[in-house]
């Protein structure tokens, strides 16, 4: 399915502006800091009763669900982009590697300059090793992306299991003085990195940047390490699915839809289930960490999925319409939109702007996500309909080519 300019897949478009959306209802709690909040409605302090109903609406539909579906579509993107170059008569793989060179730069420049939850650079990373895994045989890539995101958070879950344990048991009056005190050593822990992160947020521009070059050096590494577990795998899946033909409309619209009911009822259950248990057990904030990162692992995967199937099938009619010419077109500048949403919201929050870090709740917080989404809806076709690339899609591929692209219509 093609819309507008030749090599641009429409539904690949929609279901990017999607995600590049729901993305930001999950970065939000991030920018409105302090960073333990993304996981907690009660930190840095109790939140309220409206709290909580935003935090699971978050959790819900959103929480690792987006990056499951970013990932992905990062997969099948960077199929597309080989296929598309070994075409014209180039060399798709060789040209690909630079283009995840530039990205990671940009990455960097994300991190240090704007916000310290980047992906770029990790998806710079995990590219390069799906890259040198690309022309393996679909059977043989599902296999190991279906193997290592198993592993991967079984064994981040089993490592979990003893902080959360003694957590359970310090809730419920039952751990003995030394796993109290090593528990309340853990809380002050976070208490301390939450009051940290808040005075530098304080800061005008140039002192956060300073800090990040100074105190955070390696962090984007470290970032990328501790989740190519979870990213290669799932980009793996994606470029799996672009050259099974999901994207080029060769999957019916009714096995889409089956694909899409069983995995979203299967994901939502389980995930239900797990927001059920926080919310009984207060979000207590060790097994919120576990639950975020590795026990939600399998249902964030099944309603990715599940997402993806309904999308796709969707595509079609959706497109042409009003809403959906403006995801196409939010998707098709995902990239500046990511990074103009990092701009946007550091600029409301941090002391260089407005100042408003840690200071609304998880309910306050949709108010700026609604702004975010109207602000990439609105901005994108206008771009579009007089340049053929967003600003930073621009600036991105003239790098790669090495020259400046015309790039008015």
């Amino acid at each position: 399915m093609r819309d507008g300019p030749a090599d641009r897949v429409a539904s690949l478009d929609l279901i990017r502006g999607v995600a590049v959306l729901g993305i930001l209802a999950i970065n939000i709690a991030g920018f409105a800091g302090p960073p333990g909040a993304v996981l907690n409605p009660h930190l840095p302090q109790p939140g309220t009763g409206g709290d909580e109903i935003a935090f699971s609406i978050k959790f819900l539909f959103f929480e690792g669900k987006m990056r499951a579906l970013f990932s992905m579509l990062f997969g099948a993107g960077l199929m597309l982009y080989i296929d598309r170059t070994d075409a014209a008569g180039g060399f798709g793989a060789g040209r690909q590697l630079r283009r995840l060179g530039w990205l990671a730069l940009f990455g960097l420049a994300h991190f240090y300059l704007l916000w310290w939850g980047d992906i770029l650079f990790l998806y710079a990373v995990a590219g390069v090793i799906v890259l040198f895994m690309h022309e393996l045989p679909d059977r043989t890539l599902a296999l190991i992306g279906g193997g290592v995101f198993v592993l991967w958070h079984a064994i981040g879950a089993a490592l979990d299991h003893d902080a959360v344990a003694t957590e359970q048991l310090v809730y419920n009056g039952f751990a003995t003085a030394l796993q109290r005190e090593w528990y309340a050593g853990a809380r002050q822990a976070m208490a301390d990195y939450a009051d940290i992160e808040s005075a530098i947020a304080a800061r005008d521009f140039v002192g956060i940047v300073a800090h990040r070059i100074e105190s955070d050096t390696l962090r984007p590494l470290e970032i990328a390490f501790t989740a190519l577990g979870e990213t290669v795998p799932l980009m793996l899946f994606g470029l799996v699915l672009h050259r099974r033909g999901l994207f080029a409309a060769e999957w019916p619209a009714r096995h889409l839809w089956r694909i899409a009911l069983a995995c979203l009822a299967a994901g939502l259950a389980l995930t239900a289930l797990l927001l059920a248990w926080a919310i009984r057990h207060r979000f207590p904030p060790l097994a919120m960490q576990a639950i975020f990162i590795n026990w939600g692992a399998i249902p964030h995967l099944l309603m990715g999925f599940g997402y993806l199937a309904a999308l796709t099938a969707l595509a079609p009619r959706l497109a042409p319409t009003w809403l959906g010419r403006k995801l196409v077109a939010a998707g098709r500048m995902a990239f500046s939109n990511y990074i103009l949403t990092s701009l946007a919201m550091t600029a409301l929050f941090y002391g260089w702007g407005l100042g408003l870090f840690g200071r609304h709740g998880h309910a306050g917080q949709w108010a700026f996500v609604a702004l975010g989404w109207v602000l990439m809806l609105l901005w994108s076709a206008p771009w579009l309909a007089h340049f053929r690339r967003g600003p930073l899609e621009w600036a991105w591929r003239s790098l790669i080519e090495g020259h400046f692209l015309h790039n008015r219509r």
